[in-house]
């Protein structure tokens, strides 16, 4: 794309989601079993939808389609409400074969608990009855050139009975996908509301200028807001979740190491399969096959181990989620889930990163083939664990454990 504004034309005539009846899945079988059926497609092109930049549209309409895209709403509004271990298990599962498609929705199952936690009752009837029926929604709340990601020049605006949205996005995950775009924007009083916009509204303008060099297929670009009426019962009042504990960081934090926990398994996968059936061994090795080598298996050993503790980590913090989400949740429990996922997205994130750079050394030359596009799942990682930094990971755990110090309430802990 030349420009800009040939983005924006670009977007506005050739992308247009789908709304297909979605069915309900029941339990958290049942979600795994999707997810595997998902991963299995989605897993065939992967590649080469990396390597062409074409987006993943099949693969997340199959993802609406089955249900996934509601496992998480409470059974008091119809949904399966499966456990937060098995969210994480859902996601990983999906990451492991394509970790665009698991970051496509991921700011989905975020808004759909920041909607529980701060929306009134009628819209929680009416957004979680969407999405049961087949609406996804996508994010609209980072912002360029701000001081922080805390920080917002997007403003929301009484307009006579409803509002208007003014405003530029960036990071809009989802966006370019979704029925439903959730804007983050500060009203007239300076406090952030979430403002849920149609696709379709007039100026909303979704652009796909997304150029990052990993998780190429997410769409992740420009969102525009120009004078864009938003009806004031779709305008959720989300500053007001802060005002008590809540569990909102660790749930977004969640998905996001259960992404890297995939991207980790997917490289392990194709190390071992590239050893196996492509790798030579080393000529001092003396033996007929890469697969063989000393060195080469205690290393895959290694990998392994450490995949597993990092899966140990995520599995443990959904627990503590799934536990602390049965009380009523105080200051000091909602501490605890953040500091569990915290762990957990420090082993992560550190073993997606080791075992795409590992990948190389272990499967040799050959396996920096073009042809091969092995080179993604270290561009993966590391674009994706760019999202915060793991080292304000570590300081919020020694912290917690030296001082009793509890994280921050933001989406980041």
């Amino acid at each position: 794309m030349s420009s800009l504004a040939d983005a924006i034309v670009q977007s506005d005539l050739d992308i247009a989601p789908l709304l297909l009846p979605a069915q309900v899945l029941r339990n958290d079988a049942q979600a795994i079993k999707a997810a595997h059926e998902l991963a299995q497609v989605a897993r065939l092109q992967a590649a080469k939808r990396d390597q062409q930049r074409k987006l993943p549209w099949s693969e997340i309409e199959q993802f609406t389609r089955s249900g996934l895209g509601s496992i998480a709403i409470p059974r008091e509004y119809g949904g399966p409400q499966v456990s937060f271990v098995t969210l994480a298990e859902v996601f990983a599962i999906i990451s492991a074969a394509d970790p665009a498609l698991g970051q496509i929705p991921q700011n989905q199952f975020g808004i759909l608990n920041l909607v529980l936690g701060s929306a009134t009752e009628s819209q929680k009837k009416q957004l979680f009855k969407s999405v049961l029926d087949g609406w996804r929604i996508g994010n609209a709340g980072p912002e360029r050139g701000t001081k922080n990601t805390l920080e917002l020049k997007a403003r929301i605006t009484a307009d006579g009975d409803g509002f208007v949205l003014n405003g530029q996005k960036f990071y809009s995950t989802g966006a370019l996908f979704a029925h439903w775009v959730a804007v983050k924007a500060l009203n007239d009083d300076g406090k952030q509301v979430l403002a849920f916009v149609r696709r379709g509204t007039p100026g909303l303008r979704i652009v796909d200028d997304w150029s990052g060099f990993g998780q190429r297929t997410t769409a992740s670009g420009t969102l525009l807001l120009n004078n864009v009426q938003v009806d004031a019962e779709l305008v959720v009042e989300n500053w007001k979740i802060n005002d008590s504990p809540n569990t909102q960081g660790a749930v977004s934090q969640l998905i996001q190491a259960a992404i890297d926990a995939g991207i980790a398994r997917g490289a392990i996968d194709d190390a071992i399969e590239f050893v196996k059936t492509r790798a030579r061994p080393w000529i001092d090795a003396k033996v007929e096959r890469a697969s063989d080598d000393l060195y080469v298996i205690a290393d895959i050993g290694k990998l392994k181990i450490e995949l597993h503790a990092a899966e140990a980590l995520l599995r443990k913090a959904g627990q503590v989620l799934d536990q602390v989400s049965a009380a009523p949740l105080t200051a000091e429990s909602a501490a605890r889930a953040s500091i569990a996922v915290a762990e957990a997205k420090v082993l992560t994130t550190e073993i997606s990163l080791l075992a795409s750079e590992k990948l190389f050394e272990l499967a040799g030359s050959r396996a920096t083939l073009a042809e091969f596009n092995l080179d993604r799942h270290w561009r993966n990682a590391r674009v994706h664990t760019l999202h915060d930094p793991v080292r304000w990971k570590y300081h919020a755990v020694g912290t917690y454990h030296l001082n009793g110090t509890l994280p921050a309430r933001h989406s980041w802990i």
